[in-house]
């Protein structure tokens, strides 16, 4: 069970920034919120009426899209009322542990994701012939299933950690939403054991995915260079870029964050908007972008030969 603390309100202090930014900062962000929820949204709707799109790819693709929207939904408003309120910064003790058990939840489990992802790729890409029987649909939903159910469990620990200690003194985060390191700063009791287990829980997650995705894709570009025609060559790393690329633009800022010694509270606000806030819009510009077969049903869905061809 979790301590019972004396501090029952804790006040995010958001962006450092100059107050005069704060209308300009607003906009930007909800533009960006706005685009990430419509474009991932988009992104479920074309997989959902396309049956071309019905394949393992872009069924763990869904679960992607649908992951960005929360985890850009759990902590993006409320920075967002943080920029457009005197005291919107303010947040319960309770609200304060459910966003930040639901930021490591989904944060996690997209890290698995991504791992399951390049995993597919690897599969898809060195046995083509055997794929399909590989990745069957109960395969694909178990591997879906044990992210979410990983994602959970890592989050619980996390939470748990956090938040066992006691808060009794200062209230005010240094951050735009409820994350371990600067909720720690504010403990009343020694927090270095704790630190020192999230870090390493942290670490093994993080660093496990990364180096089983870095494994998958050294894989693949060897299976690549044995294809003879250049244009399969081509297909096929294009297949892959997409996916290196939102892989390398959430875990660069999570790894430095999350792995190095010390904490810079101005330094880690800002570098974690690019996972929290940028990665999360990425995800449907870089797979409708460089994706030939998304634009492709975008384009049918414009015109509405999908439904046509579905009927």
């Amino acid at each position: 069970m979790l301590n019972v603390s004396l501090v029952t309100t804790f006040f995010l202090m958001g962006l450092p920034h100059a107050p005069a930014l704060d209308t300009m900062l607003f906009g930007i962000f909800l533009v960006i919120y706005i685009l990430t929820v419509l474009g991932n949204l988009l992104i479920l709707l074309v997989i959902r009426v396309d049956s071309h799109l019905h394949t393992p790819m872009y069924y763990f693709l869904t679960n992607l899209s649908f992951i960005d929207i929360w985890f850009s939904t759990v902590t993006v408003p409320k920075m967002l009322m943080t920029l457009a309120t005197p005291g919107g910064g303010a947040i319960s003790f309770h609200s304060c542990v459910a966003q930040l058990y639901s930021f490591h939840f989904l944060g996690s489990t997209e890290c698995f994701l991504y791992t399951v992802m390049s995993y597919d790729r690897y599969l898809a890409i060195s046995y083509p012939l055997r794929y399909s029987s590989m990745m069957r649909g109960r395969v694909c939903a178990l591997l879906a299933a044990g992210t979410w159910l990983s994602g959970s469990l890592h989050s619980a620990v996390q939470t748990t950690l956090t938040f066992r200690l006691p808060y009794c003194g200062s209230n005010q985060v240094q951050h735009y939403f409820c994350d371990a390191p600067p909720i720690l700063k504010l403990a009343c009791a020694d927090t270095s054991a704790i630190e020192m287990v999230i870090f390493v829980n942290i670490g093994v997650v993080a660093s496990g995915c990364f180096l089983l995705i870095v494994l998958s894709y050294v894989s693949i570009v060897c299976s690549i260079l044995r294809i003879r025609t250049s244009e399969g060559r081509h297909r096929a790393f294009q297949t892959c870029a997409s996916h290196c690329i939102v892989v390398l633009c959430f875990f660069g800022p999570g790894l430095f964050i999350y792995l190095r010694p010390g904490s810079k509270d101005a330094l880690d606000g800002i570098v974690a908007v690019f996972y929290t806030v940028l990665t999360p819009l990425l995800n449907p510009v870089v797979y409708t972008l460089r994706n030939k077969e998304v634009k492709k049903a975008l384009s049918k869905l414009k015109n509405g030969s999908v439904f046509i061809h579905n009927k």
